[in-house]
């Protein structure tokens, strides 16, 4: 049997227009900013009309630890939103904007996969609304001002050399990392070392997905410190007075953009903070209208539950004043086998050693989430090679933690492939939970992060350097110690080594330097060799994608 690629069944789908979907929600047409036909921006005029509405049960989609054996987390929301729907509940997801960096990188594309996917997946995955490329506008525009208030006598008596703010590209390119700018004699600038991170790294595209509308925008662009002068002050883009010209950029991509699943759902996709730089959850905006909107909201944050997940409830529910009623971790009998120590090819293969050897891993982030007071749900998504003997053992390492556990094969059957895990969730979702955060804001910024990878990681304790010494001194100096913590770490690990797999024990994490991201609210704690720039890899997926002469994409995915 031959089976269509995730590009070729998101071709063949017959979309219904955007008005259609938005009708779903009591979305009227008026309050649409069309993008073509099946995708459109939500205008600030709706919010003022439902904001006082009750909220739907939040449910948050988290993983294990990824491997290259995948795991499906956004094709779970994308399949868990439509079984909901199919069950008669009033539903709705919100998802991230896929950056452009992993669509030619590794990934190849990120609107979920086989017949749990959101539509139009190609828009999606090149340029949609633009929204990433009004970030990295606005993020260049402030670097440009910066570097110009130097040229033109620094007025703000900045000191070259304690610049921290990068500029931006939404692309995977390494040899950018570190640049020197401003050569060719004084009228091009102060020659300076620079370099470029990720656009979803830029504190630009925190704030944008923590803003609660345009006054706060502001307010947050206003504080992101940019320099420090030469008595040692902060200097932020409110000194250089950029943040009515940047938010006067982000205007439009503000506005959560509205598209819909393979089977119509209606969908939220904005805002794209990577959730190992950066953290991992879309915007405050959409996951507000979708809560007001919806009886039932499903929603995803990047990576495992060590990441993505605790930002989610330390960071955005802590800003954003939210209350999860579920968390749903998802796995796959292969993935736990090669957290055990199967090699990518074996992983068909029956090994009940390797996969008793990887389940801890899932164990670590199901104690995690419970330890936040919250139910979970398992999610095991199927694969053809599954043994009913693996699934039994899987089901009852899982139901020793409390943890229930649901087959799902959203992959080949979309919404009907999710029913038990869409039953499940909703069990979930009444049961009575005790929601906390993991610490106290009030803690010093060292008490926080050895907090998160003590109790998180696992780990025995924290290392800092001595330029992690020097950056808590003057974020302390600067009075911003109770900015919560975002720690950049490696997904690939619940550690900070990436080789350690399954739920490595005896270890220290080492943070090499942190960052005050004071108009997004928090501190980046960047842990071990942890990239704000990602390369390429040796085979980028960018070699297979290709355009025909009629426009039609392929390899996209």
């Amino acid at each position: 049997m031959a089976f269509l690629s995730d590009i070729e069944i998101a071709q063949q789908a017959k979309m219904k227009p955007i008005t259609e979907v938005a009708a779903q929600l009591g979305i009227e047409e008026d309050d649409l900013e069309h993008y073509g036909k099946y995708k459109a921006k939500v205008s600030y005029d709706l919010w003022n009309r439902i904001k006082d509405d009750e909220d739907g049960k939040l449910i948050l989609v988290t993983a294990i630890t990824p491997t290259p054996a995948g795991e499906g987390k956004t094709t779970t929301s994308v399949g868990l939103a439509q079984a909901l729907a199919k069950l008669g509940k009033k539903t709705t997801l919100a998802l991230r904007e896929p950056s452009l960096g992993p669509v030619f990188g590794v990934k190849g594309g990120a609107a979920g996969g086989g017949y749990s996917q959101v539509v139009p997946m190609e828009d999606i995955n090149i340029h949609f609304t633009g929204d990433l490329h009004a970030i990295t506008s606005a993020h260049n525009l402030l670097a440009a001002m910066l570097d110009n208030s130097i040229q033109q006598g620094n007025e703000l008596n900045i000191d070259p050399r304690r610049i921290v703010l990068k500029r931006v590209l939404d692309m995977n390119d390494r040899a950018l990392r570190h640049t020197v700018i401003g050569l060719g004699g004084k009228p091009h600038g102060m020659p300076r070392e620079d370099g470029f991170d990720i656009t979803v790294a830029s504190e630009v595209m925190a704030i944008l997905c923590l803003a609660s509308g345009i006054s706060d925008l502001k307010e947050r662009l206003a504080k992101i410190i940019v320099a420090y002068d030469y008595e040692g002050k902060a200097v932020t883009a409110g000194d250089l007075r950029a943040q009515g010209a940047m938010a006067m950029l982000l205007k439009d991509a503000l506005k959560p953009n509205l598209v819909q699943t393979l089977e119509h759902v209606p969908a939220f996709i904005h805002g794209g903070p990577f959730a190992n730089i950066a953290h991992g959850c879309n915007s405050v905006m959409a996951t507000k209208y979708g809560l007001k909107l919806a009886d039932y909201f499903v929603t995803e944050a990047g990576f495992a539950a060590d990441l993505g997940a605790e930002k989610f409830l330390d960071i955005k529910c802590r800003l954003a004043g939210l209350k999860p009623n579920a968390v749903v971790i998802v796995a796959t009998v292969r993935a736990l086998k090669m957290h055990g120590g199967v090699s990518k090819d074996k992983l068909g293969e029956v090994n009940m050693d390797a996969l008793a050897a990887g389940i801890p891993n899932l164990e670590k982030h199901i104690e995690n989430m419970k330890n936040f007071g919250l139910p979970v749900v398992v999610a095991i998504n199927a694969f053809p090679t599954d043994t009913p003997e693996e699934l039994k053992l899987v089901e009852e390492k899982c139901a020793a933690l409390g943890a229930p556990v649901a087959l799902s094969e959203i992959w080949a059957k979309g919404g009907e492939g999710g029913i038990d895990l869409a039953e499940k969730v909703i069990a979930a979702c009444d049961e009575k939970n005790d929601f906390h955060f993991l610490y106290d804001e009030k803690l010093s910024p060292k008490e926080k992060i050895t907090k998160i990878a003590t109790e998180i990681y696992g780990a025995d304790g924290v290392s800092f350097t001595d330029k992690a010494e020097k950056d808590l001194k003057a974020i302390h100096d600067l009075g911003l110690d109770d900015l919560l913590i975002c720690m950049a770490k490696t997904q690939a690990s619940i550690s900070d080594d990436p080789a350690k797999k399954g739920r490595p024990t005896g270890f220290t994490v080492t943070v090499r330097e942190v960052r005050a991201s004071a108009g997004a609210g928090f501190i980046v704690a960047i842990t071990g060799s942890i990239m704000t720039m990602p390369g390429l890899p040796k085979k980028p997926a960018a070699l297979a994608i290709d355009v025909d002469e009629n426009g039609r994409i392929s390899g996209l995915f």
